[in-house]
């Protein structure tokens, strides 16, 4: 028999509400928000890349991609922002808790991405990560009984090798879901521009979320490295795009993008967020 375990919230409190009715109302008002969708309207794609700042930050924008998603079982990618663990690491035999509950990880699936997507089992690497754990919340609240994977991936030089190897992790897990009954999405989880003026982050991420659009995943890595653009998920990005490629994606559709600044008023040093479907 196996032990399974309690992922406690490592940033209830802080990045989002820990009182289980604060959350939703929270998460309420950023469907509501003036940046954010206003209604539920479920549309059919295979991936999406979502903002994981604090919920009065970036929860207006995630909040259009989850009030757009389908009940599924999810792939959540992160950047791992702590350095720790493995370079691509999942975690089986746990459960996720969070204010609203406790949200299964599919063991089945993590054993098989294990063995064939070189991905590692490591607890270290999800421990005290937050770009997981922050979109658990928004699911929850739109679906009861959902599964997921948790895939963390270390934050590091964005080199050709590791552009590569998340090419090649999209393909795999593709494949794998392509062999499964149940439906599955992938979240990508990622900021975009960090601590530079509103302006200057505006015009570097609207021009890579063009290539991002495009599914130009080798384009925009060129350009991130170019500009030396502080996107910490673009890891997740490239693996999303390759694995909505596999599955018959064409193309993406940026849905929202605002910053910081336009949440606070203050632009002299901002953090951009972006909703993105693949369909």
């Amino acid at each position: 028999m196996v032990l399974v375990k309690i992922r406690e919230p490592a940033v209830a409190g802080s990045f989002y509400p820990s009182d289980k009715n604060f959350l939703i109302k929270t998460i309420e008002d950023c469907i509501n928000h003036k940046f954010g969708p206003k209604k539920i309207e479920e549309k059919e794609f295979f991936a999406a890349v979502v903002p994981h700042a604090g919920y009065i930050y970036s929860g207006p924008i995630a909040s259009w991609v989850y009030a757009s998603i389908k009940k599924a079982n999810y792939i959540i990618a992160g950047p791992n922002h702590y350095g720790v663990g493995f370079e691509f690491s999942t975690l089986k035999d746990f459960i996720w808790k969070t204010p609203l509950g406790e949200v299964l990880v599919d063991n089945n699936f993590v054993e098989e991405i294990i063995e064939k997507c070189n991905v590692e089992n490591d607890f270290r690497a999800h421990e005290f990560e937050h770009s997981i754990e922050v979109q658990l919340p928004f699911l929850q609240y739109r679906f009861k009984d959902i599964k997921f994977v948790p895939i963390s991936i270390i934050h590091s030089f964005p080199s050709q090798e590791l552009l590569e190897k998340c090419k090649e992790l999209g393909k795999c897990l593709a494949k794998a879901v392509k062999n499964k009954k149940e439906k599955w999405i992938f979240i990508a989880s990622s900021d975009f521009s960090h601590y530079v003026p509103h302006s200057k982050a505006k015009k570097i991420d609207l021009e890579l979320i063009k290539e991002i659009e495009k599914m130009k995943e080798e384009r925009f890595w060129k350009k991130l490295v170019e500009k030396e653009a502080s996107v910490c998920g673009y890891c997740p990005i490239v693996t999303a795009i390759s694995f909505a490629r596999e599955m018959g994606a064409k193309k993406g559709k940026l849905l929202q993008y605002k910053t910081s600044g336009d949440i606070t008023k203050d632009k002299s040093s901002v953090v951009g967020y972006a909703s993105i479907i693949f369909y």
